[in-house]
């Protein structure tokens, strides 16, 4: 017992220590390394002899520390000048307080993650604010939204199957949106909170996340009404069309688990390939231009419902050719669909797959067609928007991947990584 108890002090130190030497860089903090580091011990001796003495020990202290930093604040106040002083150092001392706590608890992991976001938090509180000052009234409205998406109309859908193949579960369709909308208005807020001037590389990984279709028709259009040179719009465009192979993966790994052990290495030999082809249009335009493009919130109520339809739509759609084509009639499906929308396709597939409706050897190669498809139709928006230099480059890539693509999907094997995927426990 006395072992595990200096070696969780011994921790306790390092955390407290760790925390106390960001706060010392502060001017103006009412604690620093040494205070850190003690409010730390203090918080793994009350959890200590909390058991012996009474569970009022650890509030106690706690009580005694939040007073201790009221009470040296209030002797601080007329010492600073006047202005606006906030309360994250007092925060954090009690949260220090508290992971000496859980270090005793037997709770070392969440202690040591818990302390190494509040030391970058308040590292990063210049960075942070920035960020804030330039998030506006459209991205809060967006974060609202999906709020009233994800808390509000999600948990009152029923969550059975209707319909004919037992597809069209509204609880499953709208979780499905809620997916898509999080990723989407996560990449929102961050490309909106940047600073201008991002350049092609971060467009572009940005723009892949959000849509990369609606990146491609952008910058296409740029290259001929602002005259935003053609190497340039076709770094953005490939990188934001690598990035969606990536964004595939993810999907399926929240949707269909079991299915991501076999289908990534596949799209990481896709993704990686066209992540190199952005890689040498870059050195071929090594100024690095990018544009800003102008995103639609994600989080709309209407763009919601229309995905949600679109999914539903593809659901049933593929259900109902395999029923009566087989595997074969769900490829036209996958080509079709996938024109205009990869994610529907995917999440559809993977939920076939994670419900037992569909192997993974088809899965995968389903969705990666899907994605060719999609590929050709920016092909295409590049050459009726765009110039045709940026048209060249971007088919010479895009023909390529599809070549490359189209070798996978014939010849492939269906490799499977071990240690990869888990299913999801029914909602």
């Amino acid at each position: 017992m006395e072992l595990a108890l200096l070696q969780d002090i011994v921790i306790a130190v390092g955390l407290g220590l760790l925390v106390g030497l960001q706060r010392e860089w502060r001017s103006d903090r009412p604690a620093g390394i040494r205070t850190f580091t003690l409010i730390t011990v203090l918080g793994s001796l009350c959890a200590f002899a909390g058991p012996r003495h009474g569970s009022w020990l650890l509030a106690a202290g706690l009580l005694a520390v939040a007073a201790m930093l009221w009470l040296g604040n209030w002797l601080r106040r007329g010492h600073l000048e006047s202005g606006e002083h906030g309360i994250t150092t007092e925060v954090a001392a009690l949260i220090m307080f508290l992971v000496g706590a859980m270090l005793v608890d037997g709770h070392t992991e969440a202690a040591i993650v818990i302390t190494g976001v509040t030391a970058a938090l308040l590292h990063w509180k210049a960075p942070l604010h920035a960020f804030t000052r330039r998030i506006g009234a459209d991205e809060f409205r967006a974060i609202i939204q999906f709020v009233l998406i994800a808390l509000v109309l999600l948990p009152i859908l029923p969550n059975q199957a209707y319909g004919p193949f037992a597809v069209l579960n509204p609880f499953k369709i709208w979780l499905m949106v809620t997916l898509i909308v999080g990723i989407n208005l996560i990449s929102y807020v961050i490309y909106r909170g940047m600073s201008t001037g991002k350049g092609a590389l971060v467009g572009g990984l940005l723009g892949g996340m959000i849509s990369s279709t609606a990146t491609t028709v952008s910058h296409a259009r740029q290259s001929k009404t602002l005259g935003v040179r053609p190497q340039a719009v076709a770094v953005v465009i490939v990188v934001a069309s690598a990035v969606v192979n990536f964004r595939i993966l993810l999907e399926i790994g929240v949707i269909g688990p079991g299915l991501l052990p076999t289908a990534v290495l596949p799209f990481l030999i896709l993704g990686v390939f066209m992540g190199a082809c952005s890689v040498y249009l870059m050195l071929r335009d090594d100024t690095g231009e990018g544009s800003e493009i102008e995103h639609r919130n994600p989080a709309e109520v209407k763009t919601a419902l229309a995905f949600g339809l679109l999914f539903a739509v593809v659901l049933l759609a593929v259900a109902a050719v395999k029923s009566r084509f087989g595997v074969e009639g769900v490829y036209l499906v996958a080509l079709v669909s996938g024109l205009t929308d990869v994610d529907a396709m995917t999440l559809s597939v993977a939920d076939l797959f994670q419900s037992g409706r569909m192997d993974a050897g088809d899965a995968w190669r389903v969705v990666l067609v899907a994605s060719l498809a999609n590929l050709l139709f920016k092909a295409g928006i590049t050459g009726v928007f765009g110039t045709r230099a940026a048209f060249r480059s971007v088919a010479v890539v895009f023909g390529l991947t599809a070549v490359l693509g189209l070798a996978l999907v014939a010849w492939w094997p269906d490799l499977a990584l071990p240690g990869m995927g888990a299913p999801l426990p029914e909602p």
